[in-house]
C-alpha cells in the first residue's frame, strides 16, 4: 500500500516562561501541520535552562507519537532537536513496542519498523549542579496513586503531587489529599477527529511514556528530583498475541518501559531527574488490600479508575459500573472492602452479580478470550481475586472454574527499580502497614 504521506516531520518547539505554555508543532510532508501545546500552571523555580530544553526536547519528541499513527509515514525527519544515536533507538523502540495495540486494532504488521534518525554524535555532560529535591507523585484519580501518597507520607522529606489534565475531576480529590500540588494542562490538535473521521489510523498511544516525559520536565521547572509512578507487576503480562507478537496495552507502564526510560533519562540529563514507580514489587490484589485499609474510607467519594470518567465531556467523577476497569477493581476490592461500602460505590450495584458482565469476567480470569484492552490486572491474580470472592458468593464457584497454582501468592514482592533510599521507604511503610 503506497502511504498517503512519505515524511513525519518533527518541525519545532517553543516554550513561553512567563505564561508556562510548550508548544510543540510537527507536520506530515510539511502540508499537514499540527500543534500540541502544555500549559505548566505552577510557580517555577530558577531552573538551568539547558536542562530544561532537554526535557522539552524529550516530551516534543514523545509526544509525536499521536500524530505519527495517523498515517504512520516510512521517513521520520528532525527539523528541531538534537538526538544521538542512543536516544534514537529508545525513541524507535519505545514507538513501535508502545504502539503494539494500535498494529493490532488497524490490522496492520505489528513489526512494523519506526525508524528515527540521528543528528548528533553524542550529548555534551550538563554541569554538576542544579540537581532537585523531593518527590513528584503522579496522581491519575484511582487508588494506585493513592496507596503511593498514603505509604509515602511522613517518610520523605518532600511529598508534591501532580496532574496531567482533569482538573474539574480531580479537584475534590487533589483537595483530600492535601499536599502542594502541580496542574498542567494538555492541549492535543483536534484535527486528529477530522481525520479519523476520514482515512487516518486511530488507535491507542503509549501515553504512559508521554506524562512519563511531562513528569521530567515539570521536575525541573518545580525542583524536584523524582518523579513518582505507580505501575505494578501485572503491566507486565501481555494482553494479548497478534501474528506472533506480544501486544502489551500497558505497555509504557511495563517495567521494560521503565528500566529504558531510566536509561534514557541519566544519559539525557544525568542525576538530576530520576524516575520510577513506588509500587512494582506488588501486584494488583496487594494494591487493592493495602488501599482498602489506607484509602478506601478517606477517598471514597473523591477516586474512580473507570476511564469514562476521564473523557473530554466529563467534568465529574463517577463509575459506570459496565467497562473493564469498574468490573475490575470491584473484583479486586471485593475480598477486603465491605460489601456495602463497594456496592454504594457503584450506586448500589453489585457487578459480580450482574449478568451483563459474566462475558467480561471470563476474559479477565482468562476463561474465554484475551483480557480486555484496558489496564487492569493479570490473570493469575485476577483468578486469586474471584477465589477470595468466592468466599462472599459461593455461587460463583460453579460460574467460573479455573486453574490457580496452590503457591501462588497475591502479596510476595517482586523485582523493582526504586532508588535504595527509597525502597527503604516502601519497606518501613509495608511493616507499618503490615502492622494495622
Amino acid at each position: 500500500m503506497t502511504p498517503k504521506y512519505r515524511q513525519f516531520i518533527f518541525e519545532n518547539y517553543h516554550f513561553e516562561p512567563q505564561t508556562g505554555l510548550l508548544e510543540l508543532h510537527y507536520s506530515l510532508d510539511g502540508q499537514l501541520q499540527f500543534t500540541e501545546t502544555f500549559r505548566f500552571d505552577f510557580k517555577f523555580v530558577d531552573y538551568d535552562e539547558s536542562a530544561l530544553d532537554r526535557a522539552m526536547q524529550a516530551l516534543f519528541f514523545m509526544a509525536g507519537v499521536s500524530y505519527y499513527k495517523t498515517y504512520v509515514p516510512p521517513e521520520i525527519i528532525i527539523k528541531a532537536g538534537q538526538l544521538d544515536a542512543e536516544q534514537a533507538s529508545f525513541l524507535s523502540k519505545t514507538y513501535q513496542r508502545g504502539l503494539g495495540e494500535f498494529w493490532y486494532v488497524n490490522k496492520l504488521d505489528p513489526r512494523t519498523p519506526v525508524v528515527f534518525p540521528h543528528n548528533s554524535p553524542g550529548l555534551p555532560p550538563l554541569t554538576a549542579e542544579g540537581k532537585g529535591e523531593g518527590l513528584l507523585v503522579g496522581i491519575g484519580g484511582g487508588k494506585d496513586s493513592l496507596v503511593s501518597v498514603e505509604l509515602l507520607r511522613g517518610k520523605v522529606s518532600e511529598l508534591t503531587t501532580w496532574s496531567l489534565d482533569h482538573r474539574p475531576q480531580l479537584t475534590p480529590l487533589i483537595e483530600k489529599i492535601g499536599t502542594p500540588h502541580l496542574w498542567i494542562e494538555r492541549e492535543w490538535d483536534k484535527q486528529l477527529l477530522t481525520l479519523n473521521q476520514q482515512d487516518a489510523f486511530n488507535g491507542h498511544v503509549p501515553i504512559s511514556a508521554i506524562i512519563a516525559c511531562v513528569g521530567a520536565v515539570a521536575a525541573i521547572l518545580s525542583g524536584r528530583r523524582d518523579v513518582v509512578v505507580s505501575n505494578e507487576q501485572s503491566t507486565n503480562e501481555p494482553t494479548l498475541h497478534y501474528n506472533g507478537v506480544a501486544i502489551n496495552h500497558q505497555y509504557s507502564k511495563s517495567q521494560e518501559f521503565e528500566q529504558d526510560f531510566q536509561q534514557f533519562l541519566y544519559h539525557t540529563l544525568g542525576e538530576r531527574v530520576r524516575y520510577y514507580s513506588f509500587l512494582r514489587p506488588l501486584s494488583e490484589v496487594r494494591i487493592a488490600e493495602i488501599f482498602a485499609k489506607v484509602g478506601f474510607e478517606k477517598y471514597r467519594t473523591t477516586f474512580s479508575s473507570c476511564n469514562r470518567a476521564f473523557v473530554h465531556s466529563s467534568d465529574h467523577m463517577f463509575w459506570d459500573g459496565t467497562c473493564p476497569k469498574c468490573a475490575f477493581i470491584f473484583l479486586a476490592l471485593t475480598p477486603f472492602v465491605p460489601r456495602t461500602k463497594l456496592e454504594a460505590l457503584f450506586s448500589g450495584k453489585n457487578l459480580l452479580k450482574d449478568p451483563a458482565l459474566e462475558p467480561l469476567y471470563r476474559q479477565l480470569l482468562g476463561i474465554d478470550g484475551d483480557k480486555p484492552l484496558e489496564c487492569v490486572g493479570e490473570i493469575k491474580e485476577n483468578r486469586e481475586a474471584m477465589q477470595l470472592a468466592f468466599q462472599q458468593y459461593p455461587e460463583l464457584a460453579e460460574k467460573y472454574q479455573f486453574y490457580l497454582p496452590e503457591d501462588y501468592d497475591f502479596r510476595a514482592l517482586k523485582s523493582h527499580e526504586m532508588p535504595s533510599e527509597i525502597f527503604q521507604a516502601f519497606q518501613t511503610a509495608m511493616t507499618q502497614f503490615a502492622r494495622t
